[in-house]
């Protein structure tokens, strides 16, 4: 039996993307087959390792395993050996901490309170695989109550865990502004229709539009790219602007949703020029259990997660599990380390797993 660090290591060389994870499924699964779990392949990419402790209610832990399309530039012994694919979001320790606390469970499987369910998903980073999971019944036939997961977080003390109540994490969607005019030589600028200028409105009124919400609904809308035009001397045919969209209330992402909708619509009168603008589903918010978080904070005592003040505007698709069950997320400090999806993100994984490790212990024991 490895150290939990030393799974993470060995995934950590060989990072794959979305749901084409033939190395890190395999390595997965090398780990489970000897602990007399029930192994699926729910959807593609995908692994579950059911431990039927013979009780009516199942405990369910998720682990994501793809990684993102960044160039390492870690210089630690074990960085990947996949050009241009890193661990960069710790989803290599969010999969060790699940094989570990399997590990444990197999150890331990008359004294569960409850089955356990293993869920490695795929493609967090990009389509969703929680969704799809979610999708396939399997939380329903093995009788799911409740389900745990968490994130490794820099700025936050390292080895300790946090969480809050309600929302934790943002309801997210990306936003796309696709403007089409009428591209002429600069000489007769009057017959064309420029689609930079209605894009460059379109900015500034959406950015005003998000800043006039109250101040009590969280949210972020921004813009990060920005592509319009072919040459200098002529008027630009068409814009396309590239953002997302980050609240945690439904009822704020659907006023979002709609004033972004309604200002393509002014634009286009006053401008003559085409506006589309499409939303993308996104993640639900990471809401956690109000009365689950509860019952952990009461069991655990001073060991309970410490409290965070405030949610944080990311998004996980966790959320999707904790439609179907109650659940609760956690983050993980790493302390003072590069941001996640950085090249040159790192973390000690010697002093942090374990420590979280011991945690997810007290969550599989507890009533």
């Amino acid at each position: 039996m490895l150290p939990v660090a030393a799974h993470r290591r060995a995934l950590h060389q060989i990072p794959e993307l979305d749901d084409r994870l033939p190395e890190t499924c395999a390595y997965v699964r090398a780990v489970l087959e000897p602990l007399g779990c029930r192994i699926t392949t729910p959807i593609p990419g995908s692994l579950c390792a059911f431990f039927d402790a013979e009780k009516p209610e199942t405990t369910a832990f998720r682990a994501d395993m793809d990684a993102l399309p960044v160039t390492e530039a870690t210089g630690v012994p074990y960085a990947s050996v996949h050009p241009g694919r890193m661990h960069a979001c710790g989803h290599d320790g969010h999969t060790a901490l699940a094989l570990g606390l399997a590990e444990y469970a197999a150890a331990r499987l008359s004294q569960l309170p409850r089955n356990v369910l293993f869920l490695f998903q795929p493609a967090e980073e990009t389509t969703g695989g929680a969704e799809r999971l979610c999708a396939t019944g399997i939380l329903d036939e093995l009788h799911v109550t409740r389900i745990f997961g968490l994130h490794l977080w820099p700025g936050l003390a390292q080895g300790q865990v946090f969480s809050r109540p309600g929302p934790l994490m943002a309801r997210s969607s990306e936003v796309t502004v696709t403007v089409t005019g009428r591209s002429v030589h600069l000489s007769r600028a009057a017959e064309g229709l420029d689609a930079l200028a209605a894009g460059a409105e379109y900015l500034r009124r959406a950015y005003a539009a998000a800043d006039a919400l109250p101040p009590e609904e969280p949210r972020v809308l921004r813009f990060g790219r920005m592509v319009s035009g072919t040459v200098r001397n002529a008027v630009s045919g068409k814009t396309v602007l590239e953002g997302s969209l980050r609240t945690y209330r439904e009822e704020t992402h659907i006023l979002c949703r709609e004033r972004l909708e309604s200002l393509g619509r002014e634009l286009e009168r006053e401008t003559g020029c085409a506006l589309e603008v499409r939303l993308s589903q996104g993640y639900p918010a990471v809401w956690n259990h109000e009365g689950l978080y509860e019952t952990l904070r009461r069991c655990l005592g001073p060991e309970a997660p410490v409290p965070l003040d405030v949610p944080v505007l990311a998004a996980e698709d966790f959320s999707f599990y904790q439609k179907r069950v109650p659940g609760v997320f956690f983050f993980l400090g790493v302390g003072d380390t590069p941001e996640l999806h950085a090249p040159e993100f790192s973390f000690n994984d010697e002093a942090v797993l374990p420590a979280g490790l011991d945690f997810l212990k007290k969550l599989l024991m507890m009533e």
